[in-house]
């Protein structure tokens, strides 16, 4: 046991509280009763030292109050002890004082009573003479003084009252006596009520059910050979170890002298502690016994017949008290962490320890691991300081598990252990470091906004607050808007957000620069590169840029008689905006007035006939091609084509003709066959003047075209030259394409040059190029009706 000189012990303070009080509430003004003032409590450091249960009590220095810290149950401090206290003492130092202060816990009627059992059986012989008394045990109230029980009542009845007695230790128990004989055949069952109340204020009360069973012929009750026992046993012993045996006789025979023991108390948790054989009587030990919260237990037994008769007798255990209490060590201060750089001698710790056992079982002997870098050093009376021994290093090690031992001096001696686990600071030295300085981020296109699409993580070898990780989003621009407008980064989790929709067609990534900022003072941070990669999404359908879908002709394209198999009779051109496979188009032939007529390029989109053109065949095909992409699900554009079959447009126009006939009026007919003779007069008139012409301009500009490097414009049908700026698509587009090789005989190209049109024609192209003459010619001619033009392209 630890030795050490205190120098003054100014005073002994009692105070008395109620139990239950609130965490918080005031207890006295301890600074006034010691008369000291509040400025010398903070100087001298003043503390709660020791004491039976000072993690009940809290001292604030900065009023020189003490207060609550904990709620206080009497019952579970000190059972049945009155009057119920615990001491601590508080320590000042510079100069060192010492006052031992007392707080007594008074009680409040917070518990209501309560029975063993909530009913109990009573077989009770109609022959029972008036006078028979009917043990019923009693209520258990852990409250003491004018709160614990006080009285008993009963429901009223013809046949029995209550009758109330105290055995020596105080304790009420209840005995019911019979008025008059009972009649079976009256009343063969009585239901009573027993309550049990006790004196506080408010008053509380506890209730059990008495049924009583009317039998016959059983007026002897069991009597015990002893009205007390007394036995003794260790507060180790093992449980079922033997306490004693009760034994009681009855007067009685056959059933009636049958006789059961039992408890009949169950103050004090007896039932847990003690088990009592029914039949036999003999008394074991069932539960722990602790000779430091009770020394010694009084028992009631009770034994019945089975008409319900009883006694009751009266068991005296002492306990043998041994050396069980092992040291108990605590901590009053604890300084976690500290710093490396902390000088050799700094304290680290303040203990305590304390053996509740008496002699040398309590004499206590405390030491510290030796292979770590502390010490201790004895201050006042079973109180100990930690110190370091050694200079610290955190970068060799970050914690230490410091194990204070305290042994006592009983035999066998016993031990009790306490861990502190201690960290040492560090200063700020080490960068956050990402695991790559590049990362690759993919994000497919038409995200929702606010979408998770990466965590960034870093690491940093520095602890607690130098290990702190914010992460921020450098501010830089992309495409004239703040990159802070696409992206954001959580700054405590690093998780990366986009902040928008992304367009695969409108942007392919995002560069961003993120860093990782320690939060040490000053604080250190590095940077890491967000390469976020948009993939493509087929979330574009297929565009047709030929032929342009007017609606505004009947006729688009003309097949000749003669044609031959393969002929290309045009070429559906469309584009998709998406990229790779989603901008895979296929041309299927999806409706057709003669299938068998007609085939469509699965990949080129060209529309050529499959076999030899017949007179069966209609003058007027109506073809529908599909355009699908290949993604995802797939998109899809549909255009419509209308071809003519015929050798001349003279026959077209007369097919058309009878078509229009049958729509018309029969007064009509002559007027629109006149205007067609005429149409196509002034068309072949036109259409030699034409082609005179651009010969002539050919020749003169053929040095000019061969030598320069001139766009071109899509791709037109066979059969078909624009002499003006009047192509199929805007005049700022300029497309270039390649037939098959059987199909070079009616390439046409064709280019805008400041505002000028140039046409190169095949020589062997000349009646072709007639034949479109005379169909502009009729396209012009305001007199021809609507429906017979050939096709605008």
């Amino acid at each position: 046991m630890a030795a050490c000189s205190i120098s003054s012990i100014k005073a002994q303070i009692r105070y008395s509280v109620p139990e239950e009080m609130k965490k918080g509430s005031l207890i006295g003004n301890i600074a006034h009763d010691l008369g000291l003032d509040v400025q010398r409590l903070r100087s001298g450091r003043a503390r709660i030292a020791s004491g039976d249960s000072t993690e009940y009590v809290e001292l604030k220095t900065d009023k020189g109050i003490l207060v609550v810290r904990e709620r206080i149950d009497r019952e579970q401090l000190c059972a049945e002890t009155t009057p119920c206290s615990f001491t601590f003492e508080i320590i000042l130092d510079n100069p060192m004082e010492l006052h031992h202060v007392t707080v007594e816990i008074l009680d409040v009627n917070d518990h209501t009573p309560r029975f063993a059992k909530d009913e109990i059986n009573l077989e009770i012989s109609e022959s029972a003479a008036p006078g028979a008394l009917f043990l019923l045990g009693g209520a258990d109230d852990p409250d003491v003084g004018p709160n614990t029980l006080q009285n008993y009542m009963m429901s009223p009845n013809d046949y029995f009252i209550l009758k109330q007695h105290s055995r020596p230790d105080g304790v009420k128990y209840a005995e019911m006596v019979l008025q008059k004989p009972l009649d079976r055949e009256q009343h063969p069952r009585l239901s009573l009520i027993l309550t049990a109340v006790d004196g506080g204020n408010p008053q509380r009360s506890g209730n059990m059910n008495i049924e009583v069973t009317v039998l016959d012929v059983n007026d002897n009750a069991p009597v015990f050979n002893q009205t007390v026992y007394r036995a003794t046993v260790e507060e180790n012993s093992l449980k079922g170890t033997y306490i004693t045996t009760v034994n009681a006789s009855d007067a009685d025979s056959g059933a009636n002298s049958l006789i059961s023991y039992s408890f009949a108390n169950f103050k004090g948790n007896i039932n847990g502690i003690f088990k009592i054989d029914e039949k036999n009587g003999v008394i074991t030990l069932n539960g722990v016994l602790d000779y430091e919260k009770a020394k010694k237990y009084e028992i009631d037994i009770e034994a019945k017949d089975q008409g319900g008769l009883g006694n009751s007798a009266k068991v005296m255990v002492d306990l043998i008290d041994v050396n069980d209490n092992a040291p108990v060590i605590s901590v009053m201060s604890f300084s976690s962490p500290v710093s490396e750089d902390a000088t050799i001698g700094t304290t680290i710790a303040i203990i305590s320890v304390k053996d509740v056992d008496a002699g040398d079982n309590g004499h206590v002997v405390c030491t510290v691991d030796r292979n770590t870098p502390f010490k201790l050093q004895s201050s006042l009376r079973n109180y100990y300081t930690l110190v370091t021994d050694v200079a610290l290093d955190r970068e060799r090690v970050a914690e230490y598990n410091i194990t204070i031992t305290a042994t006592d001096s009983g035999s066998p001696a016993l031990s009790s252990q306490k861990t502190l686990n201690l960290k040492v600071s560090d200063v700020n030295d080490n960068p956050p470091r990402f695991q790559k300085s590049v990362y690759n981020v993919y994000v497919t296109e038409n995200n929702q906004p606010g979408l998770s699409i990466f965590t960034l993580s870093a690491q940093d070898d520095d602890w607690n607050q130098n290990a702190r990780i914010s992460y921020l989003l450098e501010e830089t621009t992309m495409g004239g808007s703040p990159v802070s407008s696409f992206i954001s980064v959580n700054a405590d989790s690093g998780v990366v957000h986009a902040l928008r929709g992304f367009d695969y067609e409108q942007m392919k990534s995002v560069r961003v620069c993120v860093k990782a900022q320690d939060g040490g003072s000053p604080p250190l941070s590095t940077n890491a590169t967000l390469d976020i990669i948009i993939q493509d999404e087929n979330d574009n359908a297929p565009q047709v840029l030929y032929p342009v879908q007017t609606g505004a002709s009947v006729v688009a394209e003309i097949v000749p008689r003669a044609a031959d198999v393969g002929y290309l009779v045009t070429k559906v051109v469309a584009v998709d905006v998406d990229s790779g496979q989603n901008a895979w188009l296929s041309y299927k032939l999806q409706k057709a007035t003669d299938r068998a007529l007609f085939e469509v390029g699965l990949q080129n989109g060209e529309i050529r006939t499959v076999r030899q053109v017949t007179d069966k065949d209609a003058v007027k095909q109506k073809l529908t091609v599909i355009v699908e992409d290949n993604g995802q699900p797939s998109r899809s554009a549909v255009v419509s084509i209308n071809v003519a079959v015929a050798d001349s447009f003279p026959e077209v126009l007369s097919k058309f003709t009878d078509f229009m006939h049958e729509k018309q009026h029969d007064d009509n007919l002559t007027f629109y066959l006149v205007l067609a003779l005429a149409a196509v007069s002034f068309l072949f008139i036109t259409c030699v003047v034409v082609i005179i012409s651009v010969k002539i301009y050919r020749w003169r500009q053929s040095r000019f075209l061969y030598q320069s490097n001139l766009p071109v414009i899509p791709y037109y049908p066979p059969h078909y030259a624009d002499t003006g700026i009047t192509g199929t698509l805007p005049h700022g587009y300029n497309y270039e394409v390649c037939m098959t090789t059987d199909s070079r005989k009616s390439d046409c190209k064709f280019s805008t040059l400041r505002g000028q049109n140039f046409l190169v024609v095949d020589p062997s192209f000349t009646e072709t190029m007639q034949r479109a003459m005379n169909e502009k010619k009729l396209l012009e001619d305001p007199e021809v009706p609507e429906m017979v033009r050939p096709s605008e392209r």
